[in-house]
């Protein structure tokens, strides 16, 4: 009975020292990550580089360089998209475009977007690059470009190729592409329920997230018999957004509560925290310049992903130049301000110069002279 007391209590002592996180989130599914938007993070996943297929979650990138070319000036919202023979014949998901029909790149994307039309992507890819297949080759420059490096694109659709497939870390990266620099996309991924054909045609989201999951913004969805059932989630609460993805899971229930836990799991642990100067920071003296200080600013807001609870625990130290010599130009670095977490170095930013200040001419380093010298000033 000793014996057993103390190895209650030793299994207990153990289980406590366990952080409560290690468990993670319960999925069924391949492979599941969990990314934060603006940082990058990775918050978890399991098996997230094993190369699977994606099925329509594919379109994610098809979406991505649509934004692009929106974004450029390529086309706009009201260009108008023929729908070619080959786009009309390609079954699976569709919204039944007819060859010779045309439709605005608005309504493609709710297309896309709102039913995973595979039709509508490849009308695109073919506006866009001529073809299918010279979409897909700009579909796998990107990939490389954003260093997906477990991915190979073999169509705009996500529909069963050989050699198509990627893995739940690299869908990660280009859904936060997608949300980070073409946030617009949320007009369309946000979509419960729209029309198409002059309100003739319904259209009614895959992703049912959209409507049972409170802040909930996207992304896309995807099944095939061989890719089972898959999702990119993405969701924003108390100004973070997060991106869940989930691969391989045995039905469409299990991916969609896969992807609720996580996501539940990244809000209920992680807050952003935005770095600042713990005080105000004190203008640098500048010689020979046509104002005498320059306010030194951050070059660029910085938020940290912390455990909730380690916010009261961030503090910063200023390291500043003692002064400037004219001209100073804005953006010119002034020095640094770095970050701490419980004592624990973070990272450090850059300070620059909020504005410049131009040097003084001759004449008016001649005048200054006098005026001071005939304590005329």
């Amino acid at each position: 009975m000793k014996k057993l007391c103390a190895l209650l209590i030793l299994c207990t002592f153990s289980l406590c020292l366990v952080p409560a996180s290690a468990a993670g989130p319960e999925t069924n599914a391949k492979a599941v990550i969990l990314m934060e938007k603006s940082t990058g993070e990775i918050l978890y996943e399991e098996n997230s580089h094993e190369p699977l297929e994606p099925a329509s979650v594919t379109k994610v990138m098809t979406m991505l360089l649509i934004m692009e070319a929106l974004d450029n000036g390529t086309i706009t919202k009201e260009t108008m998209v023929p729908v070619s023979a080959d786009a009309a014949g390609m079954g699976g998901s569709q919204v039944y475009m007819k060859e010779g029909e045309q439709f605005s790149v608005h309504d493609m994307l709710k297309a896309i977007a709102v039913a995973s039309g595979n039709d509508a992507s490849v009308a695109m890819a073919e506006y866009l690059a001529g073809s299918e297949s010279g979409f897909v080759e700009k579909m796998n420059e990107k990939a490389a470009q954003l260093g997906m490096a477990d991915t190979v694109f073999q169509n705009c659709t996500g529909l069963p190729a050989e050699g198509h497939h990627t893995s739940a870390h690299d869908i990660a990266l280009m859904s936060r592409e997608l949300i980070l620099h073409h946030p617009d996309i949320r007009t369309y991924t946000t979509i419960w329920m729209d029309t198409l054909r002059d309100g003739t045609f319904q259209l009614a989201n895959t992703n049912k997230l959209i409507r049972f999951y409170e802040g909930a913004t996207g992304l896309k969805t995807g099944s095939t018999d061989g890719a089972l059932y898959c999702l990119s989630a993405t969701a924003e609460k108390e100004g973070m957004e997060l991106i869940a993805v989930v691969l391989g899971s045995p039905t469409s229930a299990d991916r969609f509560e896969s992807a609720k836990a996580l996501l539940n799991y990244g809000f209920a642990s992680y807050a952003l925290v935005t770095a600042a100067p713990s005080e105000p920071i004190p203008p640098v003296e500048v010689t020979l310049g046509k104002a005498t200080t320059v306010q030194p600013v951050l070059s660029e807001a910085s938020q940290l992903l912390l455990p909730k609870g380690d916010a009261a625990k961030v503090t910063t130290t200023l390291d500043l130049v003692e002064s400037v010599q004219a001209p100073v130009t804005q953006g010119q670095e002034l020095g640094s301000l770095t970050v701490w977490v419980d004592g624990k170095e973070r990272g450090t930013l850059t300070l620059v110069a909020q504005e410049e200040v131009p040097r003084l001419t001759l004449t008016e380093i001649y005048r200054g002279l006098l005026c001071t010298f005939f304590n005329l000033v």
